[in-house]
């Protein structure tokens, strides 16, 4: 049962990377522009393992213990992404005890900036890539600044937080997926005020948005998470 369920771990992943390409080829765009993350929250050591084994290196943990916990019993080579609620005290630990962590993409207040500043700022690694999550849904239940705020935070991380690299901004969609473009078009809308009030390029500013089961609405997304890799797998 367990090697059934990492093959279909596997094979979710390609098919999810195959709708990608489709998607971008559409978008006119390559997909070398378009980075999945597979979420592997909850999900054994194991099936981590097959997914990594089908050439996979960029997977998304949404619990610091957890993450922490799987980290050193998997490859150094893995790009961690922490892609949960982080408090402020949690960040030392996660950037200490994760050295491969590749970015955290759920900053949403510069207290949590400041915080994870001064955690890479004690450690011999370089500057930690992070996104500024926006609440562009309005729901009370996510987490995120809300889109008014997105610029006054990324200037904090891009001018007062030397040890981060501001990469670009992430949120979440509503779960009718009838309004998820809407809440795309406003994270496009924050990155180009935040590139023209920072004075950076709008291509060097990620776009975070999208699952598995709505990105194909996300034409401007530079990521994509593969949800517990898809409904077609228990991962």
């Amino acid at each position: 049962m367990a090697h059934s369920l990492e093959s279909a771990a596997a094979n979710a992943l390609r098919l999810v990377l195959e709708r990608i390409e489709v998607a971008v080829h559409q978008a006119g765009r390559s997909s070398s522009q378009v980075r999945l993350v597979a979420v592997s929250k909850t999900k054994s050591v194991s099936v981590i393992k097959e997914v990594y084994d089908a050439g996979h290196r960029h997977f998304g943990e949404n619990y610091v213990q957890e993450l922490i916990d799987k980290a050193p019993q998997l490859s150094n080579d893995i790009q961690w992404h922490f892609i949960g609620h982080l408090q402020s005290n949690k960040a030392k630990n996660l950037v200490a005890n994760v050295p491969n962590l590749y970015m955290v993409e759920s900053v949403d207040s510069t207290k949590i900036a400041n915080s994870l500043d001064r955690a890479v700022s004690g450690l011999e690694r370089k500057s930690l890539k992070v996104l500024v999550q926006v609440n562009t849904s309005g729901e009370k239940s996510k987490s995120g600044v809300e889109p008014s705020e997105c610029i006054e935070l990324a200037r904090h991380v891009y001018t007062q937080c030397p040890n981060l690299q501001f990469s670009g901004l992430m949120t979440i969609g509503m779960l009718d997926y009838t309004c998820t473009p809407e809440n795309f078009k406003m994270l496009a809308n924050c990155r180009e005020e935040i590139c023209t009030a920072l004075g950076i390029r709008e291509e060097g500013c990620e776009l975070s948005m999208g699952m598995s089961n709505d990105f194909e609405l996300a034409g401007s997304s530079t990521q994509v998470y593969l949800g517990s890799l898809a409904s077609t797998t228990p991962m």
